[in-house]
């Protein structure tokens, strides 16, 4: 039997403030490009692109179906499944509307999505997509 004896309720351990900062970072910054940075291996998607995809199919938009505002559909995103901003959720609509980024595009989009030469799209609520 080995005598160490767990940290027990009321014990602390001292560590240099340094080292802390940098190990925590570190755990923190790895768990975030793991999980929501980097695309996932099996379809490409990131997880704001698979709320996104997951808002439309329950707000029951299809491609034979009319147009809706995108303002719409990242307001339903924001409030059911994603609420990390707006932005973010439009950047990725907009993202799988375009036909230069995707190369086979989710989003049918109807408006100004961008150019390839790095023209931004309109606003969201200039802009519509099934």
């Amino acid at each position: 039997m080995s005598s160490v004896e767990p940290l027990g309720a009321g014990r602390v351990e001292g560590r240099e403030l340094d080292q802390e900062m940098r190990s925590s970072f570190l755990d923190y910054a790895m768990s975030v490009i793991v999980s929501r940075a980097l695309p996932d291996v099996r379809d490409g998607l990131k997880p704001v692109h698979r709320r996104v995809l997951y808002g439309m199919h329950e707000t029951g938009m299809q491609p034979s179906r009319p147009y809706k505002k995108c303002a719409r559909i990242v307001g339903e995103v924001m409030g059911s499944y994603h609420p990390h901003g707006d932005t973010a959720i439009y950047d990725a609509l907009v993202r799988l509307a375009q036909d230069f980024s995707m190369r086979y595009p989710l989003v049918d989009g109807q408006g100004n999505f961008g150019s390839v030469d790095g023209d931004p799209a309109a606003a969201m609520r200039y802009t519509e997509c099934r």
